[in-house]
């Protein structure tokens, strides 16, 4: 303290004009970042992002219009019984679709239990997508193949995870980023804070696409936080941080075009908080009803991502009435295709459960899998 108080005034008016400048440059937008009206007009004046290509918005279309199809079927599904729980991610297909189409091959994606959707636009196959909601105990595709982590449950887990493998990317050189995605509730886990933190110290290229679908199960955002917005919480640890309209998907593809190049350039983390809402309920077994508005819900439904879209792109004469009829038919062939497979029981190995459990069994393991192979021995022998 003694030594601040011989720093010449001046000295001291530059540290502080030096660390303003540098917290303004992390600041996120004072409204949302937004390209489109609720209508699908382009918003007049000049954008802070270029705007993306227009086959790449063609394919953000296409992309959307099945991944919504797919996910109506996936949530018909858990009615027959064909999966044990389905959270849907209806009115969020801008940032599902969005998140996948602004990363490179091999570039790392880290998804939560809704992103189901993003992972199906990523190229996996839907029925090793839904393999985890069906009840397996494994993860259904293969992560390393698909540079893309299982789908995480707990909250915020997977962004110490993704800070992990992005610092061991840079580390490598490989020039690879990873994305995590995470709901405005897991914005309240120390995970959370522990990967921004992390992430910002040692430049980790990753980027946070924070879905703020307005709730975390029941608890609305006003009950999570007191910051001016989810986007502010990279702040305090650094990290350059932009807000979106997040139904907005030529917005949303802008935005994380450029999350994604700031961290693969070396500049470090990048936090986005894609404002957006979930049509359905958190998942099957929940009841959206007790807890908010259909009035509020209409509200929203007037912000659809998809329609919004696809007005700008006739307008511009990017989408006629036979792309999209296309795009409508291809996501019924997809949808009866991922019907008729999962209508098929799968094939079960009970003695399975075993494996995989430790290196070396236990005694208590190893009598528990002899009691299975007694029981099913004497089941096939009664046959």
């Amino acid at each position: 303290m003694a030594d601040l108080v011989h720093i010449p005034s001046t000295d001291r008016v530059r540290r502080w004009r030096r660390m303003t400048g540098r917290v303004e440059a992390l600041l996120p937008s004072a409204e949302p970042v937004r390209f489109l009206t609720d209508g699908g007009a382009a918003v007049r004046g000049k954008q802070p992002y270029p705007v993306p290509d227009p086959e790449l918005l063609r394919r953000a279309h296409r992309a959307m219009v099945v991944g919504r199809r797919f996910d109506a079927q996936a949530t018909a599904l858990t009615k027959q019984g064909r999966l044990a729980v389905y959270p849907s991610s209806h009115g969020q297909e801008a940032c599902q679709v969005g998140s996948v189409l602004a990363l490179e091959d091999g570039d790392w994606y880290f998804p939560t239990y809704r992103e189901s959707m993003a992972l199906v636009t990523r190229g996996i196959d839907p029925v090793e997508v839904l393999s985890l909601l069906r009840g397996d105990a494994h993860c259904g595709y293969d992560p390393v193949r698909h540079h893309t982590a299982p789908q995480c449950t707990p909250l915020a887990t997977q962004t110490v995870h993704a800070a992990g493998v992005a610092y061991a990317e840079r580390r490598k050189g490989t020039g690879r980023v990873a994305l995590a995605c995470v709901g405005d509730g897991a914005t309240s886990e120390g995970d959370f804070h522990e990967a921004l933190n992390f992430a910002a110290v040692f430049k980790a290229p990753v980027v946070f696409l924070v879905q703020n679908n307005q709730y975390a199960i029941s608890v609305p955002l006003e009950r999570q936080t007191a910051a001016p917005s989810l986007a502010h919480k990279g702040i305090g640890y650094g990290v350059r941080s932009e807000r979106v309209d997040g139904n907005d998907p030529v917005a949303v593809l802008a935005v994380l075009a450029a999350a994604v190049e700031h961290a693969r350039a070396g500049h470090g983390p990048f936090l986005v908080e894609a404002l957006t809402y979930r049509l359905e309920s958190h998942t099957n077994a929940d009841d959206a009803s007790r807890y908010r508005t259909d009035a509020e819900a209409d509200e929203w439904r007037g912000r659809d991502p998809i329609a919004r879209l696809e007005r700008y792109l006739r307008r511009r004469g990017h989408l006629t009435d036979a792309d999209a009829a296309a795009a409508s038919a291809e996501a019924e062939e997809f949808a009866a295709r991922l019907r008729d497979r999962m209508n098929a029981d799968p094939e079960l190995v009970p003695l399975g459960m075993f494996e995989h459990v430790y290196g070396t069994p236990t005694p208590q393991l190893d009598e528990q899998r002899a009691q299975l192979r007694a029981e099913i021995e004497a089941e096939e022998a009664l046959s």
